[in-house]
């Protein structure tokens, strides 16, 4: 392919790959070295009431922020080095808490309570994702061909749901008197509330997860199983090999490469975690990265933005993708370089 037509092809998602992930992200990583505020002033009023014989006058000194010609408020950007990672981590607290062992107020700092929900959210549903996605390949493709279209269509259907659409729902199912808790209300006999507790609001959020993420895995390895080589697997069956024998010594390792892509798609998109917070409402027990970067950007009672903190903690989330991926990346480029 000649450099012109390749350019022609590549050029325009180039091009907005850097309009809108580069230029952003570059933007974002200068901001959280900075701190802008607005230029504050101090003015003297005057303030009078109504008196019996005569006006009762008092002064008072007021802070105000300046207004340049056309009304905007005029704001200073400085350079603050790190001050603002250690607003988000809190390096003094974290020390006070881990020298007393006090894990209760190591999770009442913000940072590294997201943290800790979004590694474990992460790793946990990494696995069960990939081992329902598997399962479910496995039995489409070992089904008839008369019910394995209904029975594609009905594993998708989790997939094809909105995110947020999806996480209200399993919320309204649980949530108050939703018809689940009322069922098993009814089985026990006891009061159940399943968003009272940090952990059950976990549990739901997990399952919603994989619930949600599984059809995309079966769908990769459903189409990497119809390119198996069957003679493989009859050798193997005509050696005696078990059922399992074929899938860890046969299957897995011709599906390894998917396998590897399907774990990276799905740590990328789980450590960025957002939809299940906002769905679930659980921001009262549980939070994660994305989410505090959100809550940053909200503003407070004086309309002020924490832009240079939230920018903060969205190149720490960066920086967790990008721990969390070395690892793939560096076996998926071994492999590469040995098939070369």
């Amino acid at each position: 392919m000649r450099f012109k037509t390749f350019a022609c092809f590549v050029g325009p998602s180039l091009l907005l790959m850097v309009l809108f992930i580069a230029v952003p992200l570059v933007s974002v990583f200068i901001q959280s070295f900075h701190v802008t505020q607005p230029v504050i002033e101090r003015i003297e009023t005057e303030r009078c009431t109504a008196g019996f014989l005569e006006q009762q006058c008092s002064t008072e000194i007021k802070n105000v922020p300046v207004l340049d010609e056309r009304g905007s408020i005029v704001t200073t950007t400085r350079f603050v080095g790190l001050e603002n990672y250690r607003a988000v981590v809190r390096p003094d607290s974290v020390q006070a808490a881990i020298s007393s062992w006090n894990w209760p107020a190591l999770m009442a700092i913000d940072f590294w309570k997201a943290l800790r929900f979004t590694l474990s959210f992460t790793l946990i549903t990494l696995p069960l994702v990939i081992g329902l996605g598997l399962t479910i390949a496995l039995a489409v493709n070992n089904t008839t061909r008369s019910i394995r279209g209904p029975v594609i269509f009905v594993s998708l259907l989790p997939y094809i749901i909105t995110p947020v659409i999806g996480a209200l729902s399993i919320r309204w199912l649980f949530v108050g008197d939703g018809i689940l808790t009322q069922a098993m209300e009814a089985w026990s006999g006891r009061q159940i509330s399943m968003f009272a507790q940090g952990w059950t609001i976990e549990l739901l959020m997990l399952f919603y997860r994989v619930w949600h993420v599984a059809p995309f895995a079966f769908v990769i390895f459903y189409a990497g199983l119809q390119t198996m080589n069957r003679d493989a697997i009859e050798a193997a069956m005509m050696d005696g090999a078990s059922r399992f024998e074929r899938l860890r010594y046969v299957i897995i390792p011709h599906l390894m490469p998917l396998i590897f892509f399907v774990s990276l798609i799905h740590l990328m998109d789980a450590y960025r975690v957002f939809e299940e917070v906002v769905g679930f409402r659980s921001q009262a027990h549980v939070i994660s990265l994305q989410w505090l970067t959100y809550d940053l950007l909200q503003p407070d009672d004086a309309g002020n933005r924490a832009v240079s903190r939230a920018s903060a903690s969205a190149m720490l989330t960066m920086i967790g993708i990008v721990i969390l991926l070395v690892p793939l990346l560096r076996k998926s480029w071994r492999d590469h370089k040995g098939v070369r």
